[in-house]
Parts: C-alpha cells; structure tokens; sequence
C-alpha cells in the first residue's frame, strides 16, 4: 500500500502536492473520537455552532479569490466558475444557519380517547449520529460545504474523505472550520484510499454514509452498511432536455450551451441527451453547434476560458472513446471534438447516436451533447423514462399544459421548464431516483436526512385537556 499521494493539476498534469495517506492507526482514532461526539454526551450547543458558522462564512467571503484559484488549480474548473463555486458556498454556510430557525418537531394529538387523556406528545429533530462524507472531485469546495455543513448544523461529527484529485479545498475548509472555533473532533479529514473508504463505511460506528460519486461505488458501499446505517447517495444521469414544437430557439440557444458544457461537462446534471420537436430540428442544430462553438477550451486560470480540461487523461480517452463508437454505429458528427493536450478536449456534438450506445444510455461526463429529433412527445417521455437515470430532466415550452404533462409523466427527481438541467441554487432539494441516487441533498433537506424525529410523550393528572 503506497504511503503518499500526488496532486495534479489536469491542465498540466504538473504536480501541486505530494500528501501521506493517514495510517491506520490515525483511521481508528479518528473513528473513535467522532463516535464518542456522537453519543452527545459532550453536544455542541447550536448557538455555539451558529457563531462557528457565521465565522466561516466570513473568511469564506475574504477568501474567495485565493480559493478560486485553488479550486481551479487542483480541479480544473475555469477561474469565473471556481469564483462563483466559492460564492455557492458562503450561501450554502448561511443557508444552514437560517434553517436552525426552522427546523422543529410537531406536536402529536392526545386526549382523543380514554387511554390517551392527560397527555401531551411531541417530536423534536436530534443528530442521527457520525457522518461518513465521502466526496467528489468537480466541486471541491461546495460539495464539501454541501456535506458537512449540515451535518454540524445539526449536530453530527464528521468524518470527510475528499477526492483524492482534489483534496486540497476540503483541507483548506477544515483549515477555516478550526479556525473558526470548531471544537477538536467534530469535523475530522481522512486521506484513505477507496479500498480503506469501503472498510470504514462497513463499520457500525458509522451512523451515517454521504456519498458524492459514482453509481457503481455508491450502490457497492450501501449494500456494505451495517443495519440502521442511514444512506444518501447522489450520483449522476443523462439530464435529458425537451425541445417542443414552440420553443423559443433565440432565448434558450446561449444557456442551453453552457449548461452542457460548464466544467467541460462533469457536472451530474450536464445537459447530455437533447430531444428537439422535428420542425426545429435543422434551426436547432445549426444554432446550438454555433453556440458552442462560441465558448472557449483553454488554460482554466485564464479568466475567459469557458471550458476547462477533465480532470484526467483517461477520462478525456473514455469520452472520445464512446463518441467514435457512436459515430461507428450511425451518429452524425456535427461538432467535431479536438485533443489540445493530455485533458482537454474542445465539445463534440452528435446527431441521433444509437440509443444502444455509450454516448446515450451512459453518463458522459465530459465535453459532448447529443442531439435527436422527435415529433411526440408521448414517444420521448418513453424513451426517456427507459433509462436507469433520473435526476433532473428540462422541457423549453411556452404552453402551460405541454409543461404540465411532461412534468407529470416523466421520471425525474426535479423538471425544469425554461431553464437547462444544470441550473441549481443551494437552497433547493437536490436528488436523483432510480440508480441516480438515494435520499435529498440542499442544505435545509440534507439537515432533514441528517436528523430524526424523536417523540417525547408526558402524563401528568394536572391534564384536563
């Protein structure tokens, strides 16, 4: 077993840093000081949480150029979306704080009947426990944010293994969490390798597993739980987007564009599989390929580089992989994608690709759309509830009732309407069905699955009610 790790970073492939992958030893300590937090026998006060929040919220804000960059070195983001990625988080910080105020119990009725008299019920929300949070690499920051702020919130321990590509911006949050005056213990990183993530999740302190990643991990690791583990899982799909009959092409060409190619498409809602009404199929096509052909593959600390490299060369092999197979079994090539280097690759866009292939049935996560042509819309609610996916799904229509039907029917955790599948504000539940994923993320419904309903029932004589 290697003792260290290298980071590198995707444009170049130069070297950032070198890191030592925690021992075993530092593993079982770790575990075991986030399992006795999680017994409260020593709780964190919520108003001492909420002034440890409000501080990092603070320095996140300071800190948002310095990193930016980070997240831009080490993940390959271009710099304007690393800006905006840092921004994202300071408003998942003060989300989780304002849903403090909300989050409450109910009360139960009594007295309904002879047995139930002189007594009141009702429930109130308590931390389930330890948090294992293991995440992804293409948000590096907010995605961190995204599971451990709730979990302290509410009042978790946590225990957060990042990407081994882009472990630097989780460090640097711990950094700020630390400093912000979080107790020792209650958030606590772990540098493990997959097979030692697989170990811990298996292990029944664990209360809670947080998964961002891959499908075949997520689903491998929850069928590995001890009982009564709680699991939410979030992965990615095939982001289908309608394009109906009246649709207003001019209005939707630029942000449909950038929702398939922001972060060079590695992004778990990447607009993938477009599905265009037959009377625009020519206009769409030729519009959207001019779109794309608009944005611009480069250097991502260059500010006005749009897309930015994969974040390994073997992805970038996988993704022109698949297109040629595609175009091997019939698909019309009309947006050629070009390698610049070991990562980078310019968009592809294909025309009506075999829905047998690759490049439609499978997440691409890269920098290739596919486009297909339909006149009903009953047909492509089928086909795209055939898939094993369902995350979100998007429709452009200017008729309430198309936009209602398509909304109704087809299988998706959220339906946009007017707006790309990637589109997401931190605030909003964020969830896949199906083999897409397992449970709400955001930040108020993250701190929902990340707590119970504890019931408390009291007698007492003095009752009359």
């Amino acid at each position: 077993m290697a003792s260290h790790f290298q980071v590198l970073a995707p444009y170049d492939q130069s070297l950032i840093a070198e890191l030592p992958f925690h021992t075993s030893s530092e593993i079982e300590a770790r575990l075991n000081l986030g399992f006795a937090l999680a017994q409260r026998l020593q709780p964190l006060p919520k108003p001492e949480r909420i002034a440890v929040l409000e501080r990092v919220a603070q320095t996140l804000q300071k800190q948002g150029d310095e990193l930016a960059e980070l997240i831009s070195r080490e993940g390959g983001k271009p710099l304007k979306d690393a800006r905006i990625e840092t921004q994202r988080a300071v408003q998942g910080v003060k989300a989780a704080i304002a849903a403090l105020f909300q989050l409450h119990g109910q009360e139960i009725p009594m007295g309904l009947n002879t047995s139930s008299l002189q007594r009141i019920a009702f429930t109130r929300r308590e931390p389930r426990g330890l948090v294992l949070a293991i995440s992804a690499f293409n948000h590096p920051l907010n995605l961190i944010v995204h599971q451990v702020v709730p979990a302290l919130a509410i009042g978790c321990p946590v225990l957060v293994k990042p990407s081994l590509k882009t472990p630097l911006s989780c460090m640097r949050l711990l950094d700020i969490l630390r400093d912000s005056g979080l107790p020792e213990g209650w958030c606590q990183l772990l540098l493990v390798e997959d097979a030692q993530a697989e170990r811990l999740a298996r292990d029944p302190r664990i209360a809670v597993l947080s998964f961002i990643g891959s499908a075949n991990v997520g689903w491998k690791l929850r069928s590995q739980l001890a009982p009564g583990v709680h699991c939410l899982l979030e992965h990615g799909g095939t982001a289908p987007v309608v394009i109906a009959e009246d649709a207003d092409l001019d209005a939707l060409m630029e942000s449909l564009a950038r929702g398939a190619f922001y972060h060079a498409g590695q992004v778990c809602v990447s607009v993938q599989n477009i599905f265009v009404h037959q009377k625009h199929s020519e206009a769409f096509r030729e519009g959207f390929v001019r779109a794309v052909q608009r944005l611009k593959t480069g250097d991502p600390l260059d500010l006005s580089t749009d897309i930015g490299p994969l974040i390994r060369p073997q992805e970038a092999d996988r993704v022109e992989r698949w297109t040629q197979e595609a175009v091997s079994q019939g698909a019309r090539v009309l947006l050629s994608g070009e390698r610049q280097g070991p990562t980078l690759l310019t968009p592809t866009i294909l025309s009506e690709a075999p829905y047998q292939s690759h490049f439609f049935e499978d997440e691409l996560f890269g920098p290739a759309v596919g486009i297909y042509q339909f006149s009903n819309l009953e047909t492509v609610i089928s086909r795209v509830n055939m898939s094993r996916f369902a995350f979100q799904a998007a429709i452009f229509t200017r008729d309430l009732d198309f936009a209602l039907r398509f909304a109704e029917r087809v299988q998706a955790a959220s339906v946009l309407v007017n707006e790309h599948t990637a589109f997401r504000v931190d605030w909003m539940p964020f969830g896949g069905l199906k083999q897409s994923g397992q449970g709400v993320g955001g930040i108020m419904p993250s701190m929902l699955e990340l707590s119970h309903e504890k019931m408390l029932l009291i007698r007492s004589t003095s009752l009359s009610l």
